[in-house]
């Protein structure tokens, strides 16, 4: 594939950076994050090398999933500001060259949405039909149920019209009817809404559980997810044909290239790439290459225009639901062997640099893969610093404390006692005082500073999110070898997954005489492409290497 103009396909390059506003940074002292102190770090994020930035639920509602229980999808909760709080969060960030995408909400509402509030005092209400009925009672589907430790079964009685309503999630969050027309014109209404106040995409939650083919009792909920996307995705062209659509598909890789589109292309432009992520957990540790590179032999070749987003840790559980359960077993005993650490029997409620018991040279070489792996990384706040999660936050959420700005109480993220503050701080040996953006960027040999270093390389290598990917044979089954390759760009990857030594051999290239391999980082000559290199790693050592003409410049 020849590359001309990239800009209007950011997405297949873009490092995304997701938070949660509520716990970012307090700028009024209240003990809850907002969105006037979001853009006092946009700078921060700029400097880090991000190009997108993703807001996690900022809009109205209860609270009681934190923000996935939207009461109004037009606006923004006071708590964190008011609209024009948040245009000048996406101005700044357009000013600094960055994205700005949002979470998209649109297979249930919350239970004190105006639409439920309306459907369910009557039958007759104009509303009704905005979500999922059953007159019988349904049958058992406790195995349908994503929070097995909250909800039963996926229908709850509403005891004021007699009726069942459907909600995959919480009771508290009825599902919408993507059936009915007008429930698909409020979507693209709200979307086009959104995208005049400045957003570049959004980022659609759970979208295997749009409502599809359900038992309704005496009938069949007829709803078609995929005429549901590419109705959005239609939309997102006419409007502004440089956003995007990122999809949350947690599904085997051919069930995935449906939600693309197929051969189209024509409904989600990107995708979290979850098997893949799943089977690096399961390469870490064992110790073992094989599960990666098996799961990116699996990987379907997409459309052009798309792009699977990688990632090592997001703001749920770390899902582990594609292994087998002895495969899930061994990643547990691995990284979190203790209950109190695992959620719903299918993932862990931690983040990495605890998993990998704080070793700086595991914790590195395992950003330097996400990065190097062909596809679009995403980063959760705190990553950048080696945040830790906080096991006595309820559930999910232990991974979602506040952001660690300093040494000072609360982390530097509020000023409001600790009692008030919208979730407690990590404590234990990842609390503020050992883990905080202050040291780390002052600090030539910290996470941070790696990490910086780490995606500024990856921007200059577009190879690896445009490019072809091959696996390396180098002779080392701890070791994940590929190159990422487009027009006249190549990087080689090399990563030690196991704590001891190794040295590898790279196959001669034989592109062309003339041509280097280089380091991406030192920009130090390694060798010439005509002869196989040998390269030795230390115990969780990782190399990027770039083939170049000799004398020609390193960025491309």
């Amino acid at each position: 594939m020849r590359i001309t103009d990239t800009s209007d396909l950011w997405w297949k390059n873009a490092i995304t950076y997701c938070l949660d506003v509520e716990t970012f940074l307090d700028s009024d002292g209240d003990g809850v994050g907002d969105l006037a102190g979001l853009s006092q770090r946009i700078d921060y994020l700029a400097e880090l090398g991000v190009t997108c930035l993703w807001l996690m639920p900022f809009y109205p509602g209860p609270q009681r999933d934190d923000g996935y229980d939207v009461s109004d999808m037009y606006g923004v909760d006071p708590r964190f500001g008011d609209l024009g709080h948040l245009v000048e969060v996406v101005r700044t960030a357009h000013d600094r060259g960055m994205r700005v995408i949002a979470d998209l909400l649109v297979n249930h509402t919350s239970d004190k949405h105006p639409w439920f509030v309306s459907a369910r005092r009557s039958t007759s209400s104009p509303y009704r039909d905005y979500y999922v009925w059953r007159e019988d009672e349904p049958p058992d589907t406790s195995d349908q149920v994503v929070f097995p430790d909250k909800e039963d079964g996926i229908w709850s009685l509403d005891e004021r019209t007699g009726q069942w309503y459907l909600h995959h999630f919480y009771r508290h969050q009825p599902d919408l009817n993507i059936a009915n027309p007008a429930v698909v014109e409020e979507i693209v209404r709200v979307i086009g809404f959104w995208l005049e106040l400045g957003l570049d995409g959004f980022r659609v939650d759970a979208v295997p559980f749009f409502v599809a083919d359900v038992e309704t009792g005496d009938a069949a909920h007829a709803g078609d997810p995929h005429e549901l996307l590419e109705r959005v995705r239609s939309f997102l062209g006419r409007r502004r044909g440089d956003a995007v659509i990122l999809g949350e598909v947690n599904l085997p890789y051919d069930q995935q290239l449906d939600y693309f589109g197929g051969s189209e292309g024509n409904e989600l432009q990107m995708m979290f790439d979850f098997e893949l992520m799943q089977a690096t957990y399961l390469s870490f540790a064992r110790a073992d290459a094989a599960p990666l590179v098996a799961a990116l032999g699996r990987r379907p070749e997409i459309h052009p225009t798309c792009a699977w987003a990688t990632f090592l840790r997001n703001h749920d559980e770390l899902t582990l639901d594609q292994l087998d359960p002895a495969e899930r077993q061994e990643v547990f005993d691995a990284f979190g062997p203790e209950e109190h650490m695992q959620l719903y029997g299918r993932g862990l409620r931690r983040r990495l640099p605890p998993m990998f018991d704080g070793d700086p040279r595991r914790i590195r070489m395992a950003y330097s893969l996400l990065f190097s792996l062909p596809g679009s990384p995403t980063l959760f706040y705190g990553e950048e610093i080696g945040m830790g999660e906080n096991l006595d936050i309820p559930g999910r959420l232990a991974v979602r404390a506040p952001m660690q700005w300093a040494p000072d109480d609360n982390g530097g993220f509020s000023t409001a006692p600790a009692r008030r503050l919208a979730r407690p701080v990590v404590g234990d040996g990842y609390a503020p005082e050992h883990v905080n953006v202050a040291d780390q960027t002052q600090d030539p040999d910290s996470l941070w500073t790696f990490l910086r270093a780490l995606i500024w390389v990856r921007r200059a290598c577009p190879e690896v999110g445009w490019g072809t990917c091959t696996v390396l044979d180098v002779g080392a089954s701890q070791v994940v070898a590929h190159r990422c390759d487009l027009e006249q760009a190549t990087t080689i990857a090399l990563h030690n997954l196991s704590p001891d030594p190794v040295v590898v051999t790279i196959p001669a290239a034989r592109e062309s005489d003339g041509h280097e391999v280089i380091d991406a980082f030192t920009h130090e000559r390694v060798g010439p492409v005509t002869e196989p290199l040998e390269i030795a790693l230390a115990g969780y050592g990782h190399r990027w290497l770039r083939l170049r003409p000799e004398g020609e410049a390193l960025i491309p």
